[in-house]
Formats: structure tokens, sequence, C-alpha cells
């Protein structure tokens, strides 16, 4: 399975982006490119790197078109996770709504009857030491968020100090106007720029007016969500499909993978979603569940069969899907491949 092979591979500092080719003669082949270089075609006959100059320059996901041929772009990002210095009692529903929200969180403390307390609270990862000897332990990357809700400014600034220079997708830092003031007045003078302290989120959260230690954890949240989805549109192949797929129990049996290539109005999924169906029909990860997952496995049964990749169509705004439970009123297209022993 060389083609999952190859992205298991990739080295994540480097820009990764897949190229396939949804419609016409090319249907299903692909190319891998890491910093504009091709690491993997099932296509050797195809100009790829003609197709660059096509791409999008927003680096999102998304079908382009070159000729009357469709062709569909992923950008591949890392997985999310979420850094929490300090785990006091705000810190505790930020944890929880860190494990509804599906994104890993690694919390940090020195205090050691806190730190259990994180660890009761569903933490993935614990680091009991102090925060400048963890943080030095945590590199960063574009899919790291850091929430600096520590027990005070001394350890907001060694936080802040050692998080700034890291590659982030975001840094919010809680604290009063006055008490976030000093903390970036001192880091200014210690030779920070203030143009990098203003991309800081703070004080942290969305203003709703929250008071309590919860409704400050939404507001953490809410905030870590709009970061999010604004950055939205990169593929992710998590590592559950990814080791499904390479897994020798697996290996032989007939699969396909599905992925949402378009969307349009609201849907339950966004764009770059995918999931795993199997010959019995099970499958790994969802697009949307309900009516349309159940149609999208039944074709996925006909690609294993046929062994032809193909593009459909899902319409959600029409009475049939109302009546069928579809609330989301968009419409979205998925392409199912078969994946193969030879080819993939």
């Amino acid at each position: 399975m060389d083609f999952f092979k190859a992205l298991k591979q990739l080295d994540n500092e480097k820009e990764n982006k897949i190229i396939t080719y949804l419609t016409g003669e090319n249907t299903g082949s692909k190319a891998i490119f890491a910093d504009n270089k091709i690491v993997f075609t099932n296509n050797y006959n195809i100009d790829w790197n003609s197709l660059l100059s096509l791409l999008p320059s927003n680096k999102k996901s998304q079908i382009i078109v070159n000729g009357e041929q469709k062709i569909f772009v992923e950008f591949i990002r890392q997985n999310y996770n979420v850094v929490i210095c300090g785990a006091g009692h705000i810190s505790m529903p930020v944890i929880k709504m860190c494990k509804l929200l599906d994104l890993p969180s690694t919390v940090i403390d020195d205090r050691l009857m806190f730190i259990n307390n994180a660890k009761e609270a569903g933490a993935d990862t614990v680091m009991y030491e102090p925060f400048e000897d963890a943080l030095d332990k945590i590199q960063g990357d574009s899919g790291t968020f850091f929430i600096i809700v520590t027990r005070g400014h001394r350890y907001d600034q060694i936080c802040l100090e050692k998080i700034i220079k890291k590659e982030n997708a975001y840094i919010g830092m809680i604290g009063s106007k006055l008490r976030v003031s000093k903390v970036l007045d001192y880091l200014e003078e210690k030779g920070i720029s203030r143009d990098d302290l203003n991309k800081v989120y703070t004080p942290i959260g969305l203003r709703i007016g929250a008071e309590t230690p919860a409704e400050i954890a939404v507001s953490i949240m809410a905030e870590v969500i709009q970061v999010k989805n604004k950055r939205s549109g990169k593929t992710v192949y998590d590592d559950e499909i990814l080791n499904t797929i390479l897994n020798e129990l697996y290996y032989n049996i007939p699969k396909a993978t599905a992925t949402i290539v378009s969307r349009k109005g609201s849907s339950p999924r966004e764009v770059g979603t995918k999931m795993v169906i199997f010959k019995d029909g099970t499958a790994i990860g969802t697009i949307g569940g309900g009516c349309v997952e159940a149609d999208v496995r039944q074709k996925a049964l006909r690609v294993i069969d046929n062994q032809e990749s193909q593009l459909i169509k899902v319409d959600m705004t029409g009475v049939d899907a109302e009546e069928d439970g579809m609330v989301c009123g968009g419409i979205i297209e998925v392409f199912i491949e078969p994946i193969t022993n030879s080819s993939s």
C-alpha cells in the first residue's frame, strides 16, 4: 500500500499536499507533494508539476478544474493539540470540553494535587514539573493551541516567554487588562517584539460576559473553535484510519475510502473528512452519519466490487432529505476510491 505508507512517512515540517483526479481518463490518479517535490504517484504519465500553478493560494482543500477535469487538492495538516499551562479551577472544564471536541489536551503544572485533578478531568497527557522545563519539551506546530491559565502573572510570563517562540495555531493568556499589560511590557523589555506579543489572544476568550469557571472555559474554547475553523479546510489522515489500512490484519480485506471533496450550504462535516468502508459494511471514521453515510456506504460497496473510483453528489436540501432526517440542508460531493494492495 504505497500511498498510505508514503502518507505515514511524511515529514510534518514540510508543506504536504495530495492531488487527485476526480473525473476523466485519469480518475483515481494521485500524487503526494512535499515542499512541491513529488514523493509518491501512481501515474507517472501525468505532468504533475504543471498543476502546481493552479493550486489555490489560500491553501484550503478544494476542487480545482483543469480543462474539463475535476481535481481535488488536499493540504495536509497535523492533528490538533491543546496545551494548557496551569491545572487550576478554570482548566478543569477546559479539559472536559477538549474531550467533547476531540481535541487532545496536555496539561502542565508543578503542583501534584492539581495534576491529579487534571488526570481525573480527562487530560490526555499531564506534565508534573516546572512550566519552563515542560515547555522546553513541547515543540509546537501549526496545530498546537496554547492556553495560559496559571495561578499568577509571574508564571504567565514564564510560559508566554517560552511559547511565543514556538510555532502555534493560537496563544491565549488569561488575566485582567492590568495584569496582561504588565506581562506584555515586561516581555517587550526582554526583547520580544510587540508585533509578536500583539498576536496573543488576551484577555483570553470571547467576550460573552463569562463569570464562573465553567463560563470562562466556554468563552476560551469558543475562541479556540473560532480560530480553528478559520484555519479549516486542510485534510487530516488521522492515525486510526492510517493504522487500520496499514494493519496486516486488514490488509487483504476489500475496502474503500470516501472523502468529502466539496460542500455547499450546511453539512455535518468539512471538506477533507474521510471514512473507510469495508466489504462487510463496517466502517472507520464518519462523514456525517444518517442516511448520508448509508448512501455512501452502498455506493462504496459497488466501488469495491468494480474497483473503479466514483464521484457522487449527496443533496440534503429536498423534501426526501427532510423526511430522512437530513437537517443540514446542504450539498456535498464525495469521492469514493477502492483500496487495493497493488496500487494504493
